[in-house]
């Protein structure tokens, strides 16, 4: 799932689940939409990818590419190691900026979560 938020001068996508093959048929309509908001800077928030392959890599190598023809940015917040290996091996990891400093909050989701039984898994 992806979702699309906007400030002023940022648009921010926040990516959950797998970046993928099976995901590929929102990708067109998630760019458009990104582009046509033409915002200087994009943000992809990847805490909660859980896969991303090389049609997830493409996507957002065609995002990144998009913005820096309008000469704007696009970074990374919160990409796994291996993520940022298959855009490595796609030889665009120069493409985009990675946000090091940006630390996912996952704790929401599993305080959240709950056991099979139904009741609350313990924090």
């Amino acid at each position: 799932m992806i979702e699309i938020s906007t400030s002023s001068t940022t648009t921010t996508l926040v990516v959950s689940g797998d970046l993928d093959l099976a995901e590929r048929d929102q990708f067109p309509v998630v760019a458009s939409r990104v582009v046509g908001l033409r915002r200087q800077l994009l943000v992809i928030d990847m805490c909660r990818v859980t896969f991303m392959d090389s049609t997830g890599a493409a996507f957002l190598i065609s995002l990144a590419d998009a913005g820096a023809k309008r000469g704007g940015a696009t970074v990374l917040r919160g990409a796994d190691p291996r993520d940022l290996f298959v855009l490595e091996v796609c030889g665009a990891l120069e493409m985009f900026r990675i946000d090091d400093e940006h630390r996912c909050d996952l704790d929401e989701a599993s305080e959240t979560s709950e056991q099979p039984d139904g009741a609350p898994t313990p924090a």
